[in-house]
């Protein structure tokens, strides 16, 4: 995969890739810090940083943020995950200086208004109630809870209402001042633009930002447990999540498990799941399997919601094709075809381009290099029927697996 690469003095990288048949360039900051870099007391900051970031820097109110990019079309975002923080923009090429240098503004100069943090409470909180109506959502969070108890792994990244309540200007200062690293950041750029134009415009800023290392170390979490939790919500449906901890991000096995995991309930129509539980018995609006990776380990959950009187059926269905997995091997044809379906997904992804400037920043934190989709291809080709089951038999061990079920109240 061809892309520049320079990294600045204080540590920040520049990451490019040169798009010519499109009008727009997508460029953004992925900072090495989430939410399970929090205390437990902190619980929710990371996340209350990305909204704060909109509220106001040295030079800039919130109303002067928000209309900069917007008003020439463009889009400003950002979000956090468990272990990354993304300020992001999507504008046209000629308007790149413009986005690129308030990205800057917002990622290092922030100044959290106390009136702003106030405001921007209530929105949390509200954004916190909205997860809590919305069972496929909160049924998420709580099974991360349940996986990954007493690890950071397992809170919340929205937070709680104690810990959002009562954080000051002091604590978001706090927090950066021993999580910032200027060598866990990157600034990614994918688009209608040339190297040499984007270091004009980016490097002269990001070379002024002093050298910052953070001597914080990640706790890693190995102490899992399988539980079994059910739960009373008014809602008219039963939701179940079943899953465990798989392989990290630096796990060789990990692009073998994401095949797996694509046969058995990934995003199309033709996964063993959908086939069965929805196609053929109709027990379920929706299923899915998802595969997540982290830095010390990674997470496999499937989740399904039907109504009361099946989900007993549901699940023994669900377990049912688990075992398929784990003693049946597949024949030559499937893997083939399974194989071919996974590398057409990836290579669609790839045409999104504002997501895989993200993954070019992600990537190069993690692993100090961008992998290859072509790389990627290879492992999948050379996938063998017998390493999928090897695989299946570790990571779907139903003595190891944890399940949580809301019912209707």
């Amino acid at each position: 995969m061809q892309y520049n690469l320079k990294q600045l003095g204080n540590g920040i990288r520049i990451v490019h890739q040169e798009i010519t048949h499109t009008r727009m360039v997508h460029c953004g900051f992925v900072l090495n810090i989430g939410s399970r870099d929090e205390s437990k007391e902190e619980e929710g900051l990371a996340h209350f940083w990305e909204h704060m970031a909109f509220k106001g820097t040295k030079k800039r109110k919130a109303f002067h943020i928000i209309n900069r990019l917007e008003s020439l079309g463009g889009e400003l975002n950002a979000y956090t995950t468990k272990e990354k923080i993304c300020f992001y923009s999507s504008i046209l090429k000629e308007h790149f200086g413009k986005a690129a240098e308030l990205l800057c503004d917002i990622t290092f100069n922030s100044t959290f208004p106390k009136k702003q943090i106030e405001k921007e409470r209530q929105v949390i909180l509200e954004e916190m109630a909205m997860y809590r109506d919305s069972p496929d959502d909160s049924i998420q969070d709580d099974f991360d809870e349940l996986v990954f108890e007493g690890h950071a792994l397992g809170r919340n990244i929205l937070g709680n209402e104690e810990t959002v309540g009562n954080f000051s200007q002091e604590d978001f200062f706090d927090f950066i001042s021993t999580r910032f690293d200027t060598t866990q950041i990157v600034f990614s750029v994918i688009g209608n633009i040339s190297f040499q134009k984007v270091l004009q415009k980016i490097e002269g800023p990001l070379s002024e930002i002093p050298l910052k290392r953070s001597l914080y170390v990640r706790s890693g979490f190995s102490t899992y447990r399988p539980k079994v939790k059910v739960l009373e919500k008014e809602i008219t449906q039963s939701h179940c999540a079943i899953g465990k901890p798989a392989y990290s991000m630096y796990d060789p096995r990990r692009f073998k498990l994401y095949l797996l995991n694509n046969i058995l309930g990934g995003p199309s129509m033709n996964s063993r799941l959908n086939l069965s539980l929805r196609e053929k018995y109709g027990y379920v609006y929706s299923i899915e399997s998802n595969y997540s990776t982290y830095s010390d380990t990674g997470f496999v959950g499937i989740y399904f919601a039907t109504e009361q009187k099946t989900a007993n059926k549901a699940k023994k269905i669900v377990l049912r094709e688990i075992e398929k997995l784990r003693n049946r091997k597949l024949g030559t044809l499937q893997l083939h075809m399974a194989k071919e379906q996974a590398i057409g997904q990836m290579a669609m992804a790839e045409e999104n381009y504002a997501a895989l400037m993200l993954v070019f920043g992600k990537n190069l934190l993690d692993k100090g290099k961008i992998d290859s989709l072509d790389t990627i291809f290879d492992i999948i080709r050379e996938t063998t029927a017998e390493e999928l089951m090897e695989i299946a038999n570790e990571v779907f061990d139903p003595d190891q697996l944890s399940y949580l079920t809301y019912l209707p109240a």
